[in-house]
């Protein structure tokens, strides 16, 4: 019926057999009230069961947020104030908005949503007085929720900006967040990427009095997502979603939801052949047919990285230990410092121990250093970060020092992470020998190198490794425990190692019986 909505029914019974074809003489018989169009859109709203991986932090949020506005009177008994506002950060697709409108949905509290670009207008007065309205319709309709995403763009730090209008609107927000009554059930959620951006005056209590971060989901985090995710996709019974979830390091709740869609994509593709698109219907057989399998999954892993590190080369590298001939000390060494403590870690906690952070590969060029690099990242099931040392020096004043932070911010987010810094004599060498450098700049890179290895937490699994041929002149303040405290040397190969590299690098390669290993190793 043209200009009509489609009405769907749910076949419950059909008389006879399993299978029967709808024919103008079929008689239907319907069961029950058909539902309203309201309450087919209220069935559809998000819950607290439609997000994932964000168990500890949804219950915080959820004391800060629900009690205030569904039980004011805990906090008058106690005698005081409730919380005005929350501060979200983390990552782009992390689930900001989406736990916004949840909480919302849930207490079903009135929701004011602000784009914040969106309230910036070019004549004088009018973005501020966009924001008044927006808190007295909330206070109108309360209780409400106001949710500012991207706050970082209407209320940046006031000495930093510029603009006027900028500066006002920060204002304008800290006396409409001071002006809101406690009795007024409103509250005021901020989201950003950038913290760090958002004016100081806004961070303190009774403003934002709590900020909450939405970080990347750990592996059983990521399994409750592709759970929810994949709960109405037809899935194939030999799907192992546990393998996906541990093959997404470092994916956001938005990555895992681009995967799995991409995932359903590659199994349609793969029936197009036997599909007529000129045809108004497609064949019940072939739809019946179509499941996404492991398989899929696999295609769309290798298609598919992290939204937050597609600047940075990160790769989950396919080199094993079976890959390196030889080295079996050095193996045995890195399996001890960095493979374990990644695949126990409840031992380590057990007796008392933190885990090495970092390692030194040095030795000759070409005996294997970058591959023994990936092959760990690889074991640990690890995102592999690669960075040349040279690469990090810029011409601009203060640059290099913002890369490294950069670097170790993204390998934090991909944790657990192996971060390479191949030929590190480049960037860390003995403070005060470099000459001809202006302004110190590869001292200063060294200096936030140290401060970033001092900073990183048993938390977020992040594990470097500097590999170098000259260890003679790297500033000794990086080689102490607690940096990089293990030394490995990394020597030329002797005849059992020639032999085990020539095994590993001819494994997949066709030989003839006459080629005799053992004694080109001899050579």
């Amino acid at each position: 019926m043209g200009g009509m909505r489609s009405v769907e029914f749910k076949v419950i019974e059909t008389d006879p057999g399993e299978y029967c074809v709808v024919a103008p003489d079929t008689e239907i018989f319907c069961e029950g009230e058909p539902i309203k169009r309201e309450d087919e859109e209220r069935l559809n709203e998000l819950g607290y069961d439609d997000v994932g991986g964000v168990r500890k932090q949804m219950a915080q949020i959820r004391e800060l947020v629900e009690l205030p506005l569904r039980h004011p009177q805990l906090f008058k008994s106690i005698g005081v104030k409730p919380p005005k506002g929350i501060l979200l950060y983390g990552p782009p697709g992390s689930g900001k908005t989406l736990i916004a409108r949840a909480v919302a949905n849930e207490t079903g509290a009135f929701f004011f949503l602000i784009n914040g670009p969106e309230i910036m207008s070019k004549l004088a007065g009018e973005s501020e007085s966009n924001l008044r309205k927006a808190f007295e319709e909330a206070e109108k309709n309360a209780p409400s929720i106001i949710f500012i995403d991207e706050i970082d763009s209407i209320a940046p730090k006031r000495e930093k900006t510029h603009g006027e209008v900028e500066r006002r609107i920060v204002s304008q927000l800290l006396t409409l967040m001071d002006g809101l009554k406690s009795r007024a059930h409103v509250i005021v959620m901020g989201a950003t990427n950038r913290p760090n951006s958002i004016d100081p005056a806004l961070r303190r209590f009774g403003r934002f009095d709590r900020e909450i971060d939405i970080g990347v989901p750990d592996e059983v985090g990521q399994m409750e997502v592709l759970r929810i995710h994949t709960k109405n996709m037809k899935l194939a019974e030999e799907v192992d979603l546990e393998k996906v979830a541990k093959d997404t390091h470092g994916y956001v709740g938005a990555d895992l939801a681009a995967l799995c869609t991409e995932a359903a994509l590659q199994c349609i593709r793969e029936k197009m052949d036997v599909i007529d698109l000129d045809d108004d219907t497609i064949d019940a057989e072939v739809l019946n047919s179509m499941a996404v399998t492991n398989e899929h999954f696999q295609t769309a892993l290798g298609t598919s990285n992290p939204s937050a590190l597609r600047e940075t080369v990160v790769e989950v590298p396919n080199v094993s230990w079976e890959d390196i001939g030889g080295l079996e000390n050095v193996k045995r060494e890195l399996q001890e410092t960095v493979q374990y403590p990644v695949e126990h870690p409840e031992k380590f906690e057990k007796f008392g121990m933190s885990p090495s952070k970092g390692v030194l590969f040095y030795g000759p060029p070409g005996c294997g250093k970058t591959l023994l690099a990936k092959a760990i990242a690889n074991e640990c099931q690890a995102n592999f970060i690669s960075v040349k040392g040279p690469e990090l020096l810029t011409m601009w004043f203060g640059e290099s020092e913002a890369y490294v932070r950069e670097i170790f911010d993204k390998a934090r987010q991909s944790a657990p992470c192996v971060l390479f810094f191949d030929e590190l004599d480049s960037i860390a060498t003995q403070r005060g020998s470099s000459t001809g450098d202006a302004g110190g700049a590869a001292d200063r890179v060294l200096n936030q190198l140290l401060t970033e290895m001092d900073g990183m937490t048993a938390k977020k699994p992040v594990f470097v490794i500097g590999a170098t041929n000259r260890p003679d002149i790297i500033d000794p303040a990086l080689l102490r425990p607690g940096r990089l405290d293990q030394l490995i040397y990394i020597p030329l190969p002797d005849e059992a190692s020639c032999f085990q590299i020539f095994k590993a690098c001819l494994r997949k390669s066709p030989i003839s019986k006459d080629v005799d290993l053992t004694a080109l190793a001899r050579f």
